[in-house]
């Protein structure tokens, strides 16, 4: 068995549920891995929607105590395993996904074997490491939808850091995808291989889109579910991916009602996803745009500007 000192690291700490200003970044223990647990030096973290919901208490994790490490996303290098890990080992570089209270957004961070893959050479460590929450979320939601050649595809938010994955992700199965965003981010959608795009700020997607499509990929909720069942061809899919989403039961409903799929998308870890979505990436389907870096310390910025809702890709931070 490998093992660690107990030297300290720098971790982001919650302590407590609030605004940007429960965070802290603080000197902790560094952690030794147990039995079936890999310790891996974080080179990388993303900050994905569900680290502000978390800290503000809106994502039904009340029951995580304060003080602790928020963050999902990681990619960095096994530092030490554990008894019982076989398939890593010390140097090797991987990335994956983690949850609080032991999160990622620290120097390192402990998981699972099944929350992790390795990474191909080549991928950038930053890529990486913004690469699993939001893709597992695209990837599974895609799977769910059994996503193929000549699928119309719809992804809502699809510039957004499981939007623009879910574009790329569909088209390198074949699908026809169109995504809609602000019009700054068109070109940027173009670029990662959408069929069309549609300004949702000026135009309506139920028009455009009034021939139907056969799937839709939701991570906004609210009005847009029942809208999104309109344009849904007969046996159709519409994916739900908001975490949480008030208005879930009665999409639920009216899915039923009208005869179409509703399937409702918890993310999980996965080593074969994860296999999976950084294949793509090495094979130059898939690329994660990231659109913001911050250091550990500015972690409150990350969030807030996560909260505004309008980024391009994805947010990162660099312990």
């Amino acid at each position: 068995m490998s093992t660690t000192s107990t030297r300290s690291m720098r971790a982001v700490r919650q302590i407590d549920y609030g605004g940007p200003e429960v965070l802290q970044v603080a000197e902790i223990e560094r952690p030794s891995p147990g039995p079936g647990e890999v310790l891996v030096r974080v080179r990388a973290t993303g900050v994905n929607p569900a680290d502000w919901k978390i800290r503000a208490g809106l994502a039904g994790h009340r029951g995580l105590r304060p003080p602790f490490t928020p963050g999902m996303d990681l990619a960095g290098e096994v530092a030490a395993v554990g008894d019982d890990v076989t398939g890593f080992g010390p140097g090797d570089t991987v990335y994956g996904m983690v949850y609080p209270p032991g999160g990622a957004q620290a120097q390192y961070a402990l998981a699972r074997p099944g929350m992790l893959a390795p990474v191909p050479p080549g991928i950038d460590p930053v890529q990486a490491g913004a690469l699993a929450t939001a893709g597992l979320t695209a990837w599974q939601a895609l799977a769910a939808a059994r996503i193929g050649p000549g699928r119309k595809v719809l992804v809502h938010a699809a510039a957004g850091g499981v939007g623009h994955l879910a574009v790329q992700i569909a088209k390198a199965h074949g699908a026809h995808v169109t995504g809609s965003a602000r019009p700054e981010n068109h070109d940027f959608l173009r670029g990662l291989g959408a069929d069309e795009v549609i300004d949702y700020t000026s135009q309506d997607f139920t028009d455009v889109l009034r021939d139907g499509v056969d799937v839709v990929l939701d991570p906004l909720g609210d009005d847009y579910g029942p809208r999104s069942l309109k344009i849904l061809a007969p046996e159709g899919a519409y994916i739900d991916v908001r975490q949480p989403n008030p208005g879930r039961p009665e999409v639920r409903a009216m899915a039923q009602e009208r005869g179409v799929r509703f399937t409702e998308i918890t993310v999980a870890p996965d080593s074969g996803d994860l296999a999976g979505l950084v294949a793509l990436a090495a094979r130059g389907q898939l690329r994660v745009a990231v659109g913001h870096t911050f250091t550990l310390s500015q972690v409150g910025k990350a969030h807030e500007l996560s909260e505004t809702g309008h980024v391009q890709g994805k947010i990162v931070l660099i312990p």
